[in-house]
């Protein structure tokens, strides 16, 4: 390889490595930017939206029979590289109403010809005890690998009494230039900063989703979105 041609690799190679760099700081900017409070009337949002959407929305008995839900804001750029990150809330019900919530976040990054910027809302429903106890954990879930997971089933048609095929069921909506951007594979990790900030003092995600923790006065939103 001749000394021009080497000096125009390396070049092209700096320039991808910087704009990754750059899209992964953007990403890690707009995740971490948002208080504790607006994440959580965000993921109210996005419950009240996915309830209005009746041809397309989470069937109520999938919602009723639920054990938890996460909820999640999901944000993918990309040129060449691509990174994604997401912040949201998981809650569980308890012996005596929805728990508080407890922060979650996302991200990755990635390569390939795309070109352009999506946001993406996801309610995660969890299906059964096992995927609530894969939250309270504290660490880090993997989608797909950890729990077993499928696309839900939607509209008013959808029947709720019917065994779930899947430990948690995915339902997104999209907006951008992408395809879409999917949960599977993704790993999903307690935010113990955030649930700090937001009680006041050290608490467990455990002890949040057992309802053991009070939820603050700002949760009054998201859990009336949420429902029985």
């Amino acid at each position: 390889m001749s000394p021009h041609t080497y000096a125009g690799e390396l070049i092209r190679m700096l320039n991808k490595r910087l704009f990754s760099i750059l899209l992964l700081l953007f990403l890690s900017l707009v995740t971490a930017g948002a208080a504790e409070q607006d994440v959580v009337d965000h993921c109210a949002a996005i419950i009240r939206d996915f309830r209005q959407m009746p041809e397309k929305g989470i069937p109520r008995d999938v919602l009723r029979h639920s054990k938890g839900l996460a909820i999640m804001t999901v944000v993918k750029a990309g040129f060449i590289f691509s990174a994604k990150g997401g912040q949201g809330v998981v809650v569980a019900r308890t012996g005596h109403g929805w728990s508080g919530p407890s922060f979650i976040a996302t991200g990755g990054a990635g390569w390939g010809l795309q070109i352009g910027a999506q946001v993406t809302d996801f309610v995660i429903v969890l299906n059964n005890a096992d995927a609530v106890r894969a939250f309270s954990r504290g660490g880090n879930v993997t989608i797909g690998a950890d729990l077993s997971a499928a696309a839900g089933p939607v509209g008013r048609t959808a029947s709720g009494s019917v065994t779930p095929t899947a430990a948690v069921y995915t339902y997104s909506k999209s907006k951008g230039l992408f395809a879409g951007v999917s949960l599977e594979g993704a790993v999903i990790g307690t935010q113990r900063n955030s649930n700090f900030r937001y009680y006041g003092r050290p608490v467990r995600a455990d002890e949040i989703l057992a309802g053991l923790e009070t939820p603050p006065p700002g949760a009054a939103r998201l859990r009336k979105a949420l429902g029985r």
